[in-house]
């Protein structure tokens, strides 16, 4: 059986990665300092799957922690990184905060691959390095410009240490993943977006405000260039995006160009108030909102162009709109009950 190092892996994205490599054969070890998920996440990873994942709690920027781990499990085949701080209108108010632990923690993965040579890379990257694009939708070349935030540029940054170590590494290869918005949770509703403290992503605001957890809603702008004056995104179901960690690793296993870069999305933009408009329809739920002025760090408006990945990762997304915002409604709904 295959190994892979997941850090992040009891995260929103991570654990259904975690849950997508088990339920493709490999062997997980997860790594998570549990700054922004529970230890609960394990038992849900595991009703799913059958299988706990191997743990260790421990944060990605403390250098001798996490050779530890390396060292235990120097026959991964791959590592998947995830741990990163991830809210954009927080790394504009602390901004070294986001300097310090996404950019260290990722030197520390990369090291720790070199030293006990293991070979294959997937990085957690985002589209917000294309910052406010001039065309849509944006391919993998479009072109990478100043971020909007420094959440933004972190992604930035990383991607381009991860190019230097590889031109410096004969046996480094690497595949960045560039996600659009992820949303939604697991079919089974023993994982999904768990965030601690007040949301900083619209789908968990939404659930959290239908059920009564927060007193509104806010839309932040509708003063937009767009059909309805608010932001466009391109949302896609955790599930599909989990996925396409697994054929990234494949194909890097089969021996693919040292380093590539893939959009994951949908391939199609939904403003805000459609998501809105998507939950009340499929949930029944009457949300209570308000307009409030643009946050900052945010664009306007960006979607995905995904046909590299759909025919060099033979991956798409298939999970539809209104599903997805079902799922996160259910998952909400089972937090609150347990």
């Amino acid at each position: 059986m295959q190994k892979v190092i997941i850090t992040g892996g009891t995260g929103y994205i991570g654990s259904h990665t975690v849950v997508e490599f088990q339920n493709a054969g490999f062997e997980v070890v997860v790594i998570d300092n549990l700054s922004n998920s529970v230890i609960e996440v394990l038992t849900g990873i595991e009703s799913i799957t059958g299988i706990r994942p191997i743990f260790y709690q421990i944060d990605v920027s403390e250098t001798k922690d996490l050779e530890t781990v390396f060292k235990d499990h120097k026959d991964a085949v791959a590592v998947i990184h995830f741990a990163a701080y991830k809210a954009v209108g927080e790394s504009v108010k602390e901004p070294l905060k986001y300097y310090q632990n996404n950019i260290q923690g990722l030197v520390n993965v990369l090291s720790n691959m070199i030293k006990y040579d293991i070979p294959n890379l997937v990085f957690s990257s985002s589209c917000t390095v294309y910052g406010q694009p001039e065309k849509l939708p944006v391919t993998e070349d479009t072109p990478v410009v100043k971020a909007e935030s420094p959440y933004g540029n972190t992604k930035k940054i990383n991607e381009e240490i991860i190019v230097d170590t590889i031109n410096s590494s004969e046996n480094l290869n690497a595949i960045s993943l560039r996600y659009f918005n992820p949303i939604g949770a697991h079919i089974s509703a023993n994982i999904g977006e768990l965030p601690l403290g007040v949301p900083n992503n619209l789908l968990p605001y939404i659930t959290q405000t239908a059920i009564g957890l927060r007193k509104e809603l806010s839309v932040f702008g509708d003063d937009y260039n767009t059909p309805d004056g608010t932001a466009i995104r391109d949302y896609i179901n955790v599930c599909d995006l989990a996925k396409a960690h697994v054929v990234a690793v494949k194909r890097l296993l089969n021996n693919a160009l040292r380093y590539e870069v893939f959009n994951i999305g949908t391939g199609k933009g939904s403003s805000v108030m459609e998501i809105i408009n998507a939950f009340e329809s499929s949930t029944g739920q009457k949300l209570n909102y308000k307009i409030v002025d643009r946050r900052a760090g945010d664009i306007e408006q960006v979607w995905a162009d995904t046909s590299k990945a759909n025919k060099i990762l033979c991956w798409k997304a298939e999970i539809s709109l209104d599903e997805t915002v079902k799922s996160a409604w259910e998952w909400e709904k089972k937090v609150q009950k347990s």
